[in-house]
């Protein structure tokens, strides 16, 4: 039996961070009336930034709200009734700070009820030589990374590795970290804002004020053992009618899959619905296609997300694209 509930395009909330480039005007065509335009919040409930339905001007909380149903029966999904990720297009024409993010534990004490953040990236596109910061390349304590930081010399401390096209990062709170100049990327995370930035270059921001850093708070949650550099998750393609995927990250916050849709010579289409555990939201980061269904038809094109309620009609998917599939 099938559920009766429609999918939607969400129109996003847009950041002007000061290392951001143009790529997502560029290459997404998401015309954003900002310059730099450093990131795209495609799926978000936060307060911060919330994405609204295309179309019109109801914010994506406000639907949730009024149908709970469709975030369908998940733990994390239900937890507090919070819509419990947000999904962003990030473009890092400069390095981003060198940060960490707390867990939920100590957000929920220290941060007035927040969640932590976990992150994932999948990189979309990356300038030859590219690198991101990862943990530290050998143990730390307080005094050393705050006598490291007051000596400008914290970058020797730091792991680096490298990034290409079509690589797969998890990030889990803790984790000292910094995308790299030149990442284009495509970022899942728990719906949460907390960022304590440990080292920014000494840059001033658009008010020609030094940006804050968080260092307190930062020493509180890291971790300062060493860290390896990451290796790439292994993925297995699976082919069905229409489409080839694979799971790119499952963790208890989140789940990604990347999917492969070719269907532009078929007669019989993709076939895609949620079921009630979860809602799902495919991000178009390559292509277009249309989404189908009773009483639904819609087109989408790179840097649309669409949202696909828990208990949603039967659907057909048609087009060339490649899409994240974000669920609970």
């Amino acid at each position: 039996m099938t559920g009766g509930n429609l999918p939607f395009i969400l129109k996003p909330a847009v950041k002007d961070y000061l290392w951001g480039g143009s790529r997502l005007n560029d290459d997404f065509n998401l015309g954003a009336d900002i310059s730099p335009f450093a990131e795209a919040w495609v799926c978000s409930c936060h307060p911060d930034g919330e994405s609204v339905v295309s179309g019109t001007d109801k914010p994506l909380s406000e639907v949730l709200k009024a149908h709970p149903e469709y975030m369908g029966t998940h733990a994390r999904a239900v937890a507090g009734g919070e819509f419990p990720i947000l999904i962003k297009l990030i473009d890092a024409k400069k390095d981003l700070s060198v940060q960490v993010h707390p867990d939920d534990e100590y957000a929920s004490v220290y941060e007035n009820g927040s969640l932590g953040k976990t992150e994932m990236w999948y990189v979309l596109d990356a300038k030859p030589g590219t690198q991101l910061v990862y943990g530290f390349n050998q143990p730390v304590d307080e005094k050393k990374v705050r006598d490291a930081i007051n000596a400008g010399t914290i970058e020797e401390y730091l792991n680096h590795a490298e990034v290409h096209k079509n690589d797969v990062f998890y990030i889990t709170s803790g984790t000292v970290h910094a995308i790299g100049a030149g990442c284009l990327i495509a970022e899942i995370q728990e719906s949460s804002n907390l960022t304590y930035r440990l080292y920014d270059y000494n840059r001033m921001d658009k008010n020609g004020r030094m940006r804050e850093l968080h260092i307190d708070k930062a020493v509180r949650v890291m971790d300062m053992k060493s860290s390896s550099s990451p290796r790439q998750p292994m993925r297995v393609l699976k082919y069905k009618n229409g489409t080839a995927s694979e799971l790119l990250t499952r963790c208890k916050y989140f789940q990604v899959e990347r999917m492969l849709l070719n269907t532009e010579v078929q007669r019989n289409l993709a076939t895609f619905q949620t079921g009630s555990n979860s809602f799902h939201c495919l991000l178009c980061v390559d292509g277009c296609g249309s989404i189908s269904g009773e009483s639904v038809h819609l087109n989408f094109f790179m840097g649309d997300c669409i949202f696909v309620p828990a208990d949603s009609v039967a659907l057909k998917l048609h087009g060339k694209a490649q899409l994240l599939n974000v669920s609970c």
